[in-house]
């Protein structure tokens, strides 16, 4: 069966997007194991404390708080495919440097902060251009299933990821787990610097002008079902999408399990989440806003479920189950969101995505290292996914309010970018979706 004829890997017909993932792959699989390395790090300096654990983590994704929503104007703005190459250079040269501390023994906890917080500033400025680029590659009609299949790709490397991170940690130590990663980039900026920019589908550029971040907040905060969409994400980013430190609490504090069963547990998750991502490439049209909710309450249900588990067997059992819940949540929730916004205004309203997505971690890991430190590390779990689902039905509250006070368009009969006449870069592009 070709690739152009399966329905899952329609999107690789494109030489551009296949060389695109195959470098991404590379490059997030090194990701994942500087994700298991550095938390095991941190572990190991702070003797333990699921607080640093916590720390690290908010740190590395407090960036995305400010600076994901100017990430998207420059996409907006700016020629992605040079951005990405930007960001991924800033992010490689972060790995290297702590890297190269953790080696020579002098890495503290405090550098372990500082470099997280580096690196968060490069991804935080790379995910909105990230996801916006992908429609430049294949265009409207291929978009669902290589939105699919670019999770396939990041899952892919969730499975192999830890396993590695594992293996290199308990053979050479944390510090070259990371240095890896630092290599592994190079992967990304080779497949981007040989891209076919000719076969690339251009969206007009942004021109410059005064509250174009505004504009992008106006857009979504008049529409319920994005308000909605950016509300799962948010729930489902900051209390259920921690695993590397709930995985790291639960291996070392509560099962007392050394680095190679760590990133044997991450292999055993991303199993779940690449068979979820898989799944989600084989779509042919975006999930709706139902699907989106019951995903993230499930993966919800499955957090709680995990962190209940009385044995390390149970445990890992669970684990593929969560992996596949939370993939497919996220992958319904970014859909949705790409599929239904104008062109122009898409790198503003995915960075806005990504904002909630990643930029809740701050309030949330440190809320949950609390709950570990104070009732044990199932609590990070159990707490979590509760959590999760209150915050949820806060956000389908809000927006019912919203809509009955006429602050927002109802959820059915979304009218076209036309609607919003006072945002005028983006109702001047109304007549012409087809740009991307």
């Amino acid at each position: 069966m070709s690739l152009r004829s399966s329905s899952t890997f329609a999107s690789l017909a494109v030489p551009n997007f296949r060389m695109y993932v195959s470098g991404a792959l590379v490059s997030n699989i090194g990701t994942w194991v500087q994700r298991v390395a550095q938390d095991w790090l941190v572990l190991q300096l702070s003797g333990g404390s699921a607080m640093a654990v916590g720390v690290t983590t908010a740190l590395q994704f407090a960036p995305a708080l400010v600076l994901s929503p100017w990430g998207g104007l420059l996409a907006d703005r700016f020629d992605k495919r040079k951005m990405l190459m930007f960001t991924q250079s800033w992010m490689a040269l972060s790995a290297v440097a702590l890297g190269v501390l953790a080696i020579a023994g002098v890495a503290t906890t405090i550098d372990v902060y500082i470099f997280a917080v580096v690196f968060g500033i490069g991804a935080a400025l790379d995910a909105p251009a990230r996801q916006a680029f992908v429609s430049e590659m294949v265009g409207t009609e291929r978009l669902t299933n290589a939105i699919g299949l670019n999770s396939s790709a990041f899952n892919a490397a969730r499975l192999i990821g830890p396993g590695i991170a594992g293996l290199i940690i308990a053979a050479f130590g944390s510090g070259w787990a990371i240095l890896s990663n630092g290599v592994s980039f190079l992967a990304f900026l080779l497949a981007l610097a040989m891209l076919n920019e000719a076969k690339l589908v251009r969206s007009e550029p942004l021109p410059r002008a005064k509250g174009q971040v505004r504009e992008g907040i106006r857009y979504v905060a008049a529409r319920a079902d994005l308000l909605i969409a950016l509300g799962v994400g948010f729930a489902v980013g900051t209390f259920g999408l921690n695993f590397q430190m709930t995985n790291a609490l639960m291996v070392r504090n509560e099962f007392h399990l050394d680095a190679q069963m760590y990133g044997l547990l991450g292999t055993v998750s991303g199993i779940g989440s690449l068979l979820g991502a898989l799944l989600a490439a084989r779509r042919k049209s975006s999930p709706g806003l139902r699907f989106v909710v019951t995903a993230a309450l499930v993966f919800a249900v499955f957090n709680v479920a995990s962190g209940l588990a009385p044995t390390p067997l149970l445990y890992g059992l669970i684990l593929p189950a969560v992996g596949l819940s939370a993939l497919m949540a996220l992958t319904a929730t970014n859909m949705y969101v790409q599929m239904h916004v104008d062109p122009q205004v898409r790198g503003r309203v995915m960075a806005l995505y990504m904002t909630v997505l990643m930029g809740g971690t701050p309030i949330g890991a440190p809320l949950l290292g609390g709950l570990a430190e104070w009732l044990g590390p199932r609590a990070s779990l159990v707490g979590g996914g509760i959590i999760q689902v209150a915050v949820i039905a806060v956000v389908l509250a809000l927006v019912v309010v919203r809509v009955q006070s006429g602050r927002s368009e109802g959820i059915t009969g979304i009218p076209p970018a036309s609607r919003f006449a006072k945002l005028a870069p983006i109702s001047a592009i109304s007549s012409s979706r087809t740009a991307d």
